[in-house]
């Protein structure tokens, strides 16, 4: 690696056009077919902008096929086949950085990869401090990324020039990139260890998509009215139509109503007119200032924002509040139902443990100790060794000393090298 890393700032063989044709993708797809090696991959969304997480560009590259930037959106309304792509790169390891960003929306096309490395996987396992891409590629190639439009509007026609060389530099370095971390990989001793992560990710990345329990508890920073029932009632409320209208429109919800704005109101709880005025964010149009051509994006979702009115949202704060308490949410925001079904899992404070589980806690200091040396012998982050969560909930059950560690691990959901690995030093410690 040099010590100043270079700027790529374009593909070495050009910045390509958008495949958005039946014929051009079907000479895509013959180029892959006669190429060689694995394939890069990578996906880009306008999850800021509209309501779904559709992709609206895929981007691969294989040696011998050069670049391919596909819009799948209207490959689909020209009839395209993802089997004939399928079967182009047949078991082609994929390279992706991060594959659970990326996987779920090529499953809902009907792509299906066999094969996978990812880079950012790879990273952790070999214990760099920063795992971005931009920064594996320095650490690695010595290649720093030209990186501008990641929070694009990628729904957005014609997509203009630095966009798709945007895209294209985001697969233009992973095949150099999987040599080389897969050289490392081998050196250390963990190309088992990653190979292992690697089929998992690709598992849970194509199964089906992992939908919240209750989805209105996302609201970001929700904890501040956790205690206060008629709160959550509100937030339960606006998120809801919120949601309803987005769907409707195909808008971000949050260019609607901020998150943040929900907030303030169900804090804030306006029995009145003036008191609804007062709340100055819930009767405005969301405006996001980036100082940047962004603006200009976000601009072109103002005709459905003006639609929806503040007199709306003021109609279902009144109805909301008008509701007895008995149709509150608990305060845990969950039905007793949805709680039943969850596994129970240990506390993460590890305050609470100390204060009021000290026998407990004793368990779990040994047992932590254990995989911080592991972790310090292998030089792996000790929660790529195995999920903290995991030994919580270890020493959290009555009489861990009785246990068959190596099962309950596995039963958990850790991987065959982290159980090999820690299973039988963790028993000794908590005996």
């Amino acid at each position: 690696m040099t010590d100043e890393p270079k700027l790529q700032a374009e593909p070495r063989e050009g910045v390509p056009d958008v495949i958005d044709t039946l014929p051009a993708f079907r000479e895509y797809c013959s180029d892959l077919a006669a190429s060689t090696g694995s394939l890069a991959a990578d996906a880009e969304r306008a999850s800021g902008f509209r309501y779904g997480h559709e992709d609206w560009l895929v981007q691969f590259k294989r040696e011998g096929a050069g670049i391919g930037l596909l819009d799948p959106q209207a490959l689909a309304a020209a009839g395209a086949d993802w089997n004939d792509f399928n079967r182009a790169v047949g078991d082609a390891v994929w390279i992706l950085h991060d594959s659970l960003q990326d996987l779920p929306g090529f499953a809902d096309l009907g792509m299906r990869p066999r094969n996978l490395f990812d880079t950012e996987i790879a990273a952790r396992l070999l214990g760099l401090k920063r795992f971005g891409l931009a920064a594996v590629t320095e650490h690695f190639l010595g290649l720093t990324l030209a990186k501008e439009h990641s929070a694009a509007d990628w729904s957005y026609r014609p997509l203009p020039r630095d966009w798709r060389n945007y895209a294209a530099l985001d697969v233009e370095l992973l095949i150099e990139l999987e040599t080389k971390m897969r050289a490392e990989l081998k050196r250390q001793g963990k190309m088992q260890w990653a190979q292992e992560e690697f089929d998992h990710a690709l598992k849970e990345g194509m199964g089906p998509r992992k939908e919240h329990p209750i989805p209105w508890m996302r609201v970001s920073h929700i904890t501040e009215v956790m205690r206060d029932r008629q709160a959550l009632a509100i937030v339960r409320a606006l998120w809801t139509k919120r949601d309803e209208l987005a769907r409707e429109y195909d808008i971000a919800p949050t260019l609607l109503l901020s998150d943040s704005s929900i907030i303030e109101v169900a804090k804030r709880k306006p029995h009145n007119a003036a008191q609804f005025r007062a709340i100055r964010s819930i009767n405005e149009r969301v405006r996001i200032h980036t100082d940047s051509e962004q603006d200009k994006m976000f601009e072109r979702y103002a005709p459905i924002q003006r639609k929806i009115k503040p007199s709306m949202w003021k109609t279902i704060i009144q109805e909301t509040l008008a509701l007895p308490q008995s149709e509150w949410p608990s305060v845990d925001g969950g039905d007793a139902r949805q709680r039943e079904s969850q596994p129970a899992s240990a506390p993460r404070s590890i305050r609470v443990w100390k204060e009021r589980y000290p026998e407990r806690f004793r368990t779990l200091a040994k047992a932590r100790k254990v995989v911080s040396q592991i972790a310090e012998d292998t030089r792996t982050p000790v929660e790529i060794i195995l999920k903290p969560q995991y030994l919580r909930n270890l020493c959290w059950t009555d009489e861990p000393r009785k246990r068959d560690v190596a099962q309950f691990l596995t039963e958990q959901g850790a991987r065959e090298w982290q159980v090999a690995l820690v299973a039988e030093s963790v028993s000794r410690a908590i005996m």
